[in-house]
């Protein structure tokens, strides 16, 4: 306790703890900047904490003193409110206070005017305080920034955004320190160099390994299916017998209808929250509330609770369908058992059969400690465009210096002066295309140094700034005007309603009765089938990592004895039927099924990369006379078909003529389109938020569309759609993950069947089948039970 002041050895001494090595060491480094991983429940977050509370303690009120980070409002407003309870408890005068999104403006005002001694931020309220003409003056005093879950931030535009504002900062407050905490981190080296040039990486002991278990009660999982709800009643009796639960699901769609399968089986009426992104804020925050309080027994949540809320009432997390990434499930079990010594407690629950194999493959992974994760990205170049403009708010700035300042910040490390100065040149111009618009004429060199061209623009970039472009929504309210918000919805999932439909969202059945002032006005409707409410969300790809364990799996033949005995059964059988799948050669099965012909390639590249595999083989196989009619696409493969036999499918996999392909189709499909849309928003090209005006999606999309064709054809080389090129390229196109499967691959290897197989049964149950434009796709109904005898008379 001797390396502690003596107030807070007496604090830690009537909480009868005693002070973590790693916190003792971060109070004593001098580092400039510190990256610490440490377990959850490790006191990471007080430890970051500890150095900025002990010099504040003789100091208070000279400013802002140390400005904390997090990527989540909801994270911001949780350790505020856990950090008050120390703060009073030694006895601490100082001012601690949140500026969010959420914050009121009065607030905000004050705080410009006195700033906190403490103040808890997100990357976009950084940006906005840094393009304030006072930005100088209110960060002269900052001596500490922390940012917590730097892992869920770095690769992210939202990092790219931070990153150039902890440059930004470096220059106004040059003699602060930073130190970023994380619990899971792969690459340590990799994230420390995101941070800072010279970090200092430091290491926590590792806590207790995690009691992590796969759902066996529940019964066989179904063939296919994402949703997991066969298991609600075995996971209802989870939470019976634990005091707090979080039950995790990957999409908000499969959370509000895990929700309704969940209270079904509640018998006793136990009290259950919902948790996801498109709820409204009060929705959230009520969740939020009485967890703390430990009112609730369990939650169904989405990724909107991975990060950090520290609810030491929570034992058990599970986890609804495989987690697609061993960080992800790592940063989930973190949640239950908030403790250093205590292990945390997790249950996996697996919602088809290829999870059981994912699943297992993820157990593997946690108990190895081997976190997937891809290499840190380059920085965008369309975050750089926003970050000149808002930099130009603030001040007219050199060229020379300010390009010094950005390759200080980690994902611009490499950025060459070249591609600056292109991003300049279309913050000043627009590009050659659009230089004769005024409108697109923002920056003009005067004495030197550049500046806004016309002042009173700040303001409009400032209601602009941002990286997360989502679907444009619309909120959804009970009743007419002032009733309850319940949330909001997909604008192109509205078009679909008509007064008197149903539909499912906060966890209810509401009933649609019109729309007003940009509002769904909604009455209750319990008891009606209700429709599902398209959500704004990412659909989670299963990683390279997790995929090539479960190949691992499926080779490992004298492993399968661990696995349940249906799943063994399945495994054997597609072995005899077919053969199984492996890292070096690509299987690929054809077979007939009534008129049709059938393929199936197993990528295993997750379900962006298989989704765009199959919108490339449908086009080969048009273009050879194939008569394609539809594909499905999972994590694990792609299922085409048509009415044609494809006796060779190595010539469709060609890894040049698929980069043809795929370059071609893009740049006449709607996925360069929507990309273009939010590359250009983020740059500033179009305005998303506009004063005393709120524009829909469809204008939105029209006058990028307009751009995006004008570009397309009179200025092809115009930066913004260089950008959008390669933003097209990853996410949910991901075509790296195709051509890294057809890099590993030696051959392909054709297995001709006369009846469906044991592994594409599934593809065959899928929903989300995709009818080639044009062509009749309609299947009947299939049954697992039907789809099981099929295969049986084969084997």
């Amino acid at each position: 306790m001797s390396d502690l002041p003596e107030r807070f050895s007496a604090w830690f001494a009537t909480k009868e703890w005693a002070p973590h090595p790693h916190q003792i060491a971060l109070i004593k480094d001098d580092s400039s900047a510190r990256l610490l991983i440490a377990p959850t429940g490790a006191g990471k977050t007080l430890a970051g904490f500890l150095p900025s509370l002990i010099e504040l303690a003789d100091q208070p009120g000279q400013g802002l003193h140390t400005l904390y980070v997090s990527p989540l409002k909801a994270l911001a407003t949780d350790i505020a409110r856990n950090l008050r309870r120390p703060v009073e408890e030694i006895g601490l005068d100082l001012t601690l206070e949140e500026r969010t999104g959420d914050t009121p403006q009065s607030r905000r005002r004050a705080q410009r005017a006195n700033p906190p001694d403490v103040l808890l931020t997100t990357p976009e309220s950084l940006a906005l305080m840094l393009s304030w003409q006072d930005a100088p003056r209110l960060f002269s005093t900052l001596q500490h920034v922390i940012v917590d879950e730097i892992h869920a931030l770095a690769g992210t535009k939202r990092g790219d955004q931070l990153s150039l504002c902890l440059a930004r900062l470096q220059t106004v407050a040059p003699g602060h320190r930073r130190t970023a905490l994380s619990a899971t981190v792969e690459d340590p080296q990799a994230l420390g160099r995101w941070l800072a040039p010279a970090t200092r990486v430091m290491r926590a002991e590792a806590g207790p390994a995690p009691d992590i278990s796969i759902l066996k009660s529940a019964g066989d999982p179904p063939w296919a299916g994402l949703g997991g709800r066969y298991a609600a009643g075995a996971v209802m009796d989870l939470v019976r017998t634990h005091r707090t639960s979080i039950i995790f699901i990957n999409t908000r769609a499969q959370a509000e209808l895990f929700f309704q399968a969940l209270w079904a089986e509640n018998s006793e009426g136990l009290a259950i929250g919902l948790h996801h992104g498109s709820l409204s804020r009060e929705a959230r925050q009520r969740v939020e509330t009485a967890m703390s309080a430990g009112e609730l027994r369990a939650v169904c949540a989405t990724a909107s609770l991975d990060l950090g809320l520290d609810w030491g009432d929570v034992d058990l997390v599970v986890q609804i369908g495989a987690p697609k990434g061993v960080k992800r499930l790592v940063q989930r079990i973190g949640r239950a058992n908030h403790r250093y010594d205590a292990p945390s407690k997790a249950v996996l629950v697996p919602a088809n059969r290829f999870e059981v194999l994912e699943c297992e493959a993820a157990l593997a992974a946690v108990r190895a400690n081997e976190l997937d994760g891809e290499e840190l990205p380059d920085g965008g170049l369309e975050v750089l465009c926003q970050h000149l403009l808002l930099t130009a708010c603030a001040a007219p700035f050199d060229t020379d210096q300010l390009y010094e300042e950005v390759i200080r910040a980690g994902p611009y490390q490499t950025l060459d002066r070249a591609a600056f100065d292109r991003c300049l040149d279309f913050c000043a111009t627009g590009g050659y295309a659009l230089r004769a618009y005024d409108q697109w004429q923002r920056l003009i060199k005067v004495d030197g140094l550049w500046r806004l061209r016309d002042p009173r623009t700040a303001q409009r970039l400032r209601m602009n700034i941002g990286t997360i472009v989502g679907t444009e929504t619309l909120g959804v309210r009970l009743g007419r005007r002032g009733g309850k918000p319940l949330g909001e919805v997909e604008e192109a999932f509205a078009a679909t309603l008509v007064p008197g439909d149903s539909f499912l969202i906060g966890g209810q059945v509401v009933r649609y009765e019109g729309i007003r002032e940009m509002t769904l006005q909604v009455s209750p409707a319990p008891g009606s089938e209700p429709k599902i409410a398209v959500f704004a969300g990412t659909k989670l790809a299963t990683s390279a990592g997790l995929s090539n364990r479960v190949l691992e799996i499926i080779q490992d033949q004298t492993g399968w004895q661990e696995l349940p005995t249906p799943i063994q059964y399945w495994l054997g059988l597609q072995a005899r039927v077919s053969r199984l799948p492996n890292r070096h050669q690509i299987l690929a099965e054809t077979f007939p099924r009534g008129d049709r012909h059938f393929l199936t390639i197993y990528a295993f590249a997750g379900r962006n990369a298989c989704q765009t595999l199959g919108l490339l083989l449908s086009k080969r196989m048009e273009d050879a006379g194939l008569a394609p009619m539809g594909f499905v696409a999972s994590d694990y493969a792609v299922m085409l078909w048509g009415l044609k036999p494809v006796l060779n499918p190595a010539e469709l996999l060609s890894a040049e003529t698929l980069r043809d392909g795929f370059n071609n189709w893009l740049a006449e499909n709607a996925v360069m389109k929507r990309t273009f849309r939010s590359v250009a928003i983020i740059a500033g090209l179009i305005e998303r938020n506009v004063m005393g005006k709120r524009k829909t999606g469809r204008q939105a999309s029209f006058s990028s569309d307009i751009l995006y064709d004008t570009l397309n054809r009179f200025d092809p080389g115009h930066l913004m759609l260089d950008v959008t090129r390669t933003e097209a390229g990853r996410g949910l196109v991901d075509f790296g993950r195709i051509e890294e499967m057809l890099g590993r691959s030696t051959g392909i290897d054709h297995v001709a069947v006369d009846r469906i197989t044991p592994f594409s049964a599934p593809l065959l149950l899928e929903a989300g089948r995709v009818p080639i434009k044009g062509k009749s796709a309609d299947e009947d109904l299939l049954s697992e039970a039907a789809l099981a005898a099929e295969i049986s008379v084969q084997s």
